[in-house]
């Protein structure tokens, strides 16, 4: 068999198999990472990042006192290579998805849960979290797509921000500074 006669059909073939997923166009959220070292802790983020297109998010496309998942489609998935603090709070070496629960008034709740590699429905229940926060949500200007960034760092800390709309939480990361 020639070169050419098996290149025909097999181009044929990665055509056909791939035009019904080219026909479905971009999806509306897109994935995106965030990674930052802190001392050397190497932190990543993976999630996908909803885009607000005019709609009221909190109190209403995000019901107040519900469990959320801050991300689209996959689980948001975060991972620490080191043990760190979390608003003062211990959080071991490892990967974790990220909840969270929003309220109309007071603080939110933060959750790092050990399940992983998770659609982002249904909670994978309290059973596997690792940590629960209560933290302060803050009004800043709008943000158009839900961000995960670490706007301040510092030698050993660090500050992790989510924000989507003009709603946004920061927690602070301490993290080791000497190398094991």
């Amino acid at each position: 068999m020639t070169m050419r006669r098996f290149f025909v059909p097999v181009l044929a073939l990665v055509f056909v198999t791939s035009t019904p997923l080219m026909a479905q166009g971009y999806p509306p959220s897109q994935r995106g990472t965030v990674a930052q070292r802190v001392a050397f802790t190497n932190i990543s983020i993976e999630y996908g990042r909803p885009t607000a297109r005019g709609r009221v998010l909190f109190g209403a496309l995000v019901p107040w006192d519900s469990i959320w998942h801050p991300g689209a489609d996959v689980a948001t998935q975060i991972t620490f290579s080191r043990a760190i603090m979390l608003d003062g709070a211990p959080v071991a070496k490892g990967t974790y998805t990220a909840w969270l629960i929003p309220r109309a008034t007071g603080a939110w709740t933060f959750i790092l849960n050990r399940q992983k590699n998770i659609q982002h429905t249904p909670y994978p229940g309290t059973a596997s979290d690792a940590l629960r926060l209560e933290v302060a949500p803050d009004q800043a200007t709008s943000v158009e797509t839900l961000t995960y960034q670490f706007p301040m760092v510092l030698r050993d800390e660090a500050t992790l921000r989510l924000q989507w709309g003009t709603t946004g939480i920061s927690m602070k990361i301490k993290a080791p500074y000497r190398p094991e």
